[in-house]
């Protein structure tokens, strides 16, 4: 049992705001569904056989007109429910934001059963802090602009890769360093962690607090001077 036409999804909303006390009409002046109580203002419902741009976007247009806009979809028949799902946070984070409810419709034999995801206040996001924080910090540890903004299954040159890059070219100028001597020069004041960690299998431990570059680190090296990405250090 499935819906093949948003009207489908009509008998099961009307139902569900008459038994609320609103006075439910069809396809008023372009709006699918408006419901009216009283002098409050009237509720608004947008239907769509699937959560897509048009459906927001009627959405967004109606509420010029109310704050109570609704849009409906059928019910997903499971969790994934396809590409743009009403169970995804992203969207239902998006409706939030948008100011609309948001309402699915499982058919059943007496037409169907309505569930409200969402309903339609004004959004007053919390502010992420500590993620603000972290992007702050690393704007402000990266040396100039070594990444063009957009790519993607490109490496980022990083904060910590920076840091880890200067660590990797005085040991190579030196040919071996310990983590007091490179926190010495001011440029990296993280080098205990990154030479015990390795993160990238640049450094060998060749005597106690004393390390090395790996041959892996000279071809790092010399791969990120080609791509011009050492300048800034």
């Amino acid at each position: 049992m499935a819906f093949t036409r948003e009207s489908d999804l009509y008998p099961a909303i009307k139902t569900l705001l008459e038994r609320q006390g609103y006075v439910v009409k069809g396809e008023i002046k372009g709006c699918d569904l408006m419901g009216v109580r009283g002098a409050e203002p009237p509720v608004i419902v947008e239907l769509k056989l699937t959560f897509n741009l048009a459906l927001l976007l009627q959405g967004v247009d109606r509420l010029a007109l109310t704050d109570r806009v609704y849009l409906a979809v059928p019910e997903p028949r499971g969790r994934r429910g396809g590409s743009v799902s009403v169970y995804r946070g992203e969207v239902r984070k998006l409706c939030r934001r948008l100011g609309l409810g948001l309402m699915t419709v499982l058919p059943t034999r007496n037409g169907g059963r309505v569930n409200v995801l969402l309903d339609p206040e004004p959004y007053r996001p919390r502010k992420a802090g500590k993620r603000l924080g972290l992007m702050l910090g690393e704007h402000a540890r990266r040396a100039g602009d070594p990444n063009r903004g957009g790519v993607t299954k490109t490496p980022l040159m990083t904060a910590y890769r920076q840091e880890a890059l200067r660590c990797a070219l005085f040991i190579q100028r030196q040919g071996k360093a310990s983590p007091k001597e490179l926190r010495a020069t001011g440029q990296a004041p993280n080098a205990t962690g990154i030479l015990l960690k390795d993160y990238y299998g640049w450094f060998e431990r060749v005597e106690r607090g004393v390390y090395k570059l790996t041959s892996r680190a000279e071809a790092d090296i010399a791969r990120f001077a080609a791509a011009g990405q050492l300048s800034d250090l």
